[in-house]
């Protein structure tokens, strides 16, 4: 009989353990998150949930994983429709498309100025993140450009370390030529139909295609001139370049050996590290415009941030996340700087040991390190809505320039479409 009474009572607790335990978790804060790129973005946020969701148990973060054209298209015609159902309570965007998004949809991005300490993220990142004096990002990883180059073939050529610190475009081609005529290989992969060397040169000079009030910046605009004009040139250098066609041809003519050096984002250092080549690579500073006021050697390609959904349903705990980890655990930037080669645009992390360390794949160089010295100084500019665009109107001008034609005319026709789509 005693024996019957224990394990009623014992029946009773372990129903009122349930109960309680389908309760609390009933009472779960339920944030979802969309991004792309499982491998790289998924992994990065799914690091920072596992850190803050030890201490906030009652906080529940799915991440939804979307192709990145996907996402974007979901994102775009939900927001047109103005329905907020089945939006999530943060979502990860390229840079190159926040001043869309905020601009075109005023009210669906919840503003993160008074809750966000900005003065620990890159200038840059936050500059293009923010509307009228209100910032909507939590900035995430930095697309701050170096140029990656082999050391051994550059030295075979005459050129040491020292020697590509404070380079122009234009001596870029000269090193180019006698690298190619000393052991046979151009210096670079281009493929014509990308426009990032645009971008790379116009905002290392602090410009853009766009003023910040969003009107077009193309045909009056001497840092734009200087930079199609370098890019053509460079472009009508056969020695320099090895022509390619799409990501692949791109990415391989490094890897296999075939080409000497690469001009991109921090990004690629992974790729890089892939080619089995240990010790045959080094990092240098971009080079610079040469004769233009306010050139400098640091720029950016890529990169994205998080934003919050205004009519998120759990937008305090979203913003509490990405504040708690993304804006104040250094000890997470070096975790995903180590597994997934993001490198972060919250200037703390510099302080850790991920990024001070040196790596032999580079010959010892503090790889990291100099990547966050060129991150601070990136001169910040105004993306605008139709970068991707003005892209596009470069680009269809540039086989006539290579062939010689008028670079005047050119920017006409350039700013001319540019100016027709976006009206």
């Amino acid at each position: 009989m005693k024996h019957f009474t224990f394990s009623w009572r014992k029946g009773l607790l372990a129903a009122a353990g349930i109960q309680l335990l389908t309760a609390t978790m009933a009472l779960a804060t339920e944030v979802t998150v969309w991004c792309w790129a499982p491998e790289f973005n998924g992994a990065a946020m799914n690091e920072a949930i596992a850190r803050y969701t030890a201490s906030h148990p009652d906080v529940k973060i799915t991440v939804v994983d979307f192709a990145k054209g996907d996402l974007e298209q979901k994102l775009q015609t939900q927001l047109a429709s103005g329905q907020t159902e089945g939006l999530p309570d943060i979502v990860l965007i390229e840079d190159y498309g926040a001043q869309k998004y905020l601009l075109s949809f005023p009210g669906a991005f919840e503003p993160l100025t008074d809750k966000i300490d900005y003065s620990q993220f890159a200038d840059y990142k936050v500059a293009l993140a923010t509307v009228d004096g209100q910032t909507y990002s939590l900035p995430f990883d930095s697309g701050a450009s170096g140029l990656f180059y082999r050391s051994d073939l550059l030295a075979e050529a005459g050129y040491d370390a020292a020697a590509l610190q404070d380079v122009t475009w234009d001596q870029i081609i000269e090193i180019g030529k006698a690298v190619k005529a000393k052991t046979g290989k151009p210096l670079f992969s281009i493929d014509q139909n990308d426009a990032g060397a645009i971008r790379i040169m116009m905002q290392s000079a602090g410009s853009w295609y766009f003023n910040p009030d969003g009107s077009v910046h193309i045909k009056d605009n001497p840092v734009f001139k200087a930079a199609l004009t370098t890019w053509v040139k460079m472009l009508q250098t056969p020695d320099l370049y090895k022509q390619v066609s799409g990501w692949g041809d791109y990415t391989g003519a490094f890897n296999n050996g075939d080409v000497a050096a690469v001009f991109t984002g921090v990004w690629m250092t992974g790729g890089i590290k892939n080619n089995n080549m240990p010790g045959k690579w080094a990092v240098a500073p971009t080079p610079k415009l040469d004769g233009v006021d306010g050139a400098t050697h640091y720029s950016n390609l890529g990169g994205s941030s998080w934003y919050v959904l205004s009519s998120a349903p759990s937008k305090d705990a979203a913003i509490d996340f990405l504040k708690t980890i993304w804006a104040g655990d250094v000890d997470f930037y070096q975790k995903i700087l180590v597994g997934q080669g993001a490198f972060s645009s919250y200037l703390p992390a510099r302080n850790g040991p991920a990024y001070s360390a040196t790596d032999d794949y580079f010959g010892g160089q503090a790889v990291w390190a100099n990547f966050s010295d060129w991150q601070a100084k990136i001169p910040g500019v105004n993306y605008g809505i139709f970068t991707n665009e003005a892209d596009a109107a470069v680009v269809t001008q540039l086989p006539g320039l290579v062939a010689g034609g008028d670079i005047d005319a050119a920017i006409e026709a350039i700013d001319a479409q540019v100016a027709a789509q976006i009206q």
